[in-house]
């Protein structure tokens, strides 16, 4: 799958530096404004609901106007971005009839949480009342706002690539996503503070084995990257995470609460790893094998879980279904086609 940035003319961006800074070490800038642009029109295009009383789906983007950039200030990347998207809907009823109207957004900011975005929806003048209108405001409006959700996730991920983040030392920070004001409720991956001594039980501890499978509508290649790179862990989390995506490298995600080690990686094909949860018995790990299997425009995941404690299996998969699949799908747009 091509990446934005290369071989395409339209992604062709710039990035400027102080004058009297020839190493880069201060500051830099990188302009994202025409490359958000089209990635919002690209996300936005398309989106589709659809309930008893009929369809909508988003038929145009008639305005994308604002700006993005990127600051590299000291090895920290700050982002900045202010837009006013306006798009056009057209709904279906069960019997046929066709309506149009207007969905938009004039406070898409690093400034505004997701959830206080003022996103509005209105029929055209002269078209009739219809159900559709209630589709819209709720299903319509959620999928409007993982859409934008995604463009945030892809602006700090993969336009992001190739930025050099020097510090004093030389030596590389993680990313910074404080300003994502968005929470993340860790309450079902754990029932105690993630700096809770794990507790040594001394006896063998009765385990499970079982596999989700789950599609994305990425490439292997790109999903696999999901998984081993610091920036995009630290993305669809939504939190600090510290991630060595080489053999032998190790791995602590929300916080803490998740630990473990990658100890095996067939590039674009396979990850497998020693993984916890911090409140599981010290020492004890699972061994989770994740399997990308490629579906021509999509990706199928396989992930088998061995070594999981009988008493945790169900909070395994939910805690994976919600932290680690819906979150991908949502932070970078590799959900499921939306009908």
């Amino acid at each position: 799958m091509a990446k934005w940035g290369e071989g395409d003319p339209r992604w062709i961006v710039e990035e400027r530096a102080d004058a009297t800074n020839v190493n880069n070490w201060h500051w830099t800038e990188r302009d994202a404004t025409n490359w958000s642009s089209d990635k919002l029109k690209s996300l936005l295009l398309g989106l589709s609901v659809e309930n008893e009383e009929g369809t909508c789906e988003v038929t145009e983007v008639s305005k994308v106007e604002g700006e993005a950039s990127i600051n590299n200030r000291k090895g920290k990347l700050i982002f900045f971005y202010e837009w006013n998207v306006k798009a056009t809907w057209t709904g279906k009823s069960k019997a046929g009839v066709k309506y149009k109207g207007t969905i938009e957004v004039p406070n898409l900011s690093d400034e505004n949480d997701m959830e206080d975005l003022d996103i509005s929806v209105s029929l055209n003048k002269d078209e009739p009342d219809t159900l559709l209108m209630n589709l819209m405001k709720t299903k319509g409006v959620d999928k409007f706002r993982d859409a934008l959700q995604s463009y945030v996730g892809f602006l700090k991920t993969e336009f992001t690539q190739g930025m050099i983040l020097p510090t004093a030392n030389g030596v590389a920070k993680p990313q910074s996503t404080s300003q994502s004001k968005a929470k993340l409720d860790k309450t079902e991956i754990s029932t105690s503070a993630s700096t809770a001594t794990p507790v040594n039980t001394g006896v063998k501890i009765p385990t499970c084995k079982f596999t989700l499978k789950e599609t994305f509508l990425t490439s292997p290649a790109e999903l696999y990257r999901v998984f081993l790179n610091n920036e995009m862990v630290q993305a669809f989390t939504r939190g600090s995470a510290t991630v060595d995506g080489e053999k032998g490298g190790k791995f602590r995600l929300l916080d803490g609460n998740i630990l473990g080690e990658f100890t095996e990686l067939v590039p674009d094909e396979k990850i497998v790893m020693k993984w916890r949860y911090n409140t599981w018995p010290c020492e004890h790990y699972a061994t989770i094998t994740m399997t990308f299997l490629d579906r021509s425009s999509e990706t199928e995941l396989k992930v088998e879980y061995r070594g999981v404690p009988n008493s945790q299996e169900e909070q395994t998969k939910e805690g994976w279904k919600r932290y680690y699949f819906e979150s991908i799908k949502q932070t970078f747009g590799y959900g499921a086609r939306l009908f």
